[in-house]
């Protein structure tokens, strides 16, 4: 099939997200100005450099955790492991601003140690982040899409050494899920490697 996503698809969902898809969460906590501390997870996030190391959350509309980054110039990126993964959808609850996400979902908050927010004690990796940009993408129409997309560099790493093999980040071992389309999910079991040719030796 073929379809123009302004005239509609004609399924019982939108596959879009489906199809772009696993895509890493980013599970953010965020303080306001005013200490309001917010944990939430996007499934709008990336890494997207490594020099320097920038990340990005995409919240649809201006939530909680855009405003607060863009108050304080700081967020943190929590790993979504299998074991956290109803933790992190408890922390998905549409709560009214002041709710602890933290406290909902049974978590702890641990202080971080170049930034102001707290990160998950629980998770095994985080990411501690200043913000750089806060972007406005347009359709083609010109029009902001309300979107607002939090670029941050991370300045910190925090990484549970239970979960280094041989030096390395054991995803697999971890279980790293990501967001799928729908209500679905995916949960990292096992990974190949594949080296990348090169033209002169191959």
């Amino acid at each position: 099939m073929f379809y123009e996503p302004a005239n509609g698809h004609g399924l019982p969902h939108d596959p879009f997200k489906a199809i772009v898809a696993p895509r890493p969460i980013g599970w953010i906590s965020s303080l306001g100005a005013d200490g309001a501390l917010n944990l939430a997870p996007y499934s709008f996030f990336n890494a997207f450099s490594t020099h320097p190391h920038l990340v990005w959350f995409s919240s649809e509309g201006r939530k909680d955790s855009a405003t607060f980054a863009g108050e304080t110039g700081e967020f943190v990126a929590n790993l979504v492991t299998l074991d956290l993964a109803e933790k992190m959808n408890a922390s998905a609850v549409d709560a009214p601003r002041g709710t602890s996400e933290f406290d909902y979902a049974g978590l702890t908050a641990a202080p971080s140690r170049l930034v102001s927010v707290p990160r998950v004690a629980e998770a095994h990796a985080a990411l501690e982040c200043k913000v750089t940009d806060i972007l406005e993408p347009k359709g083609l129409s010109g029009e902001p899409a309300g979107v607002h997309v939090v670029v941050g560099e991370v300045i910190g790493v925090h990484i549970d050494e239970a979960f280094l093999t041989d030096g390395l980040f054991d995803i697999a071992r971890a279980k790293t899920v990501s967001r799928l389309g729908y209500m679905d999910y995916a949960a990292v079991t096992q990974t190949f490697a594949m080296r990348r040719p090169r033209w002169q030796r191959d």
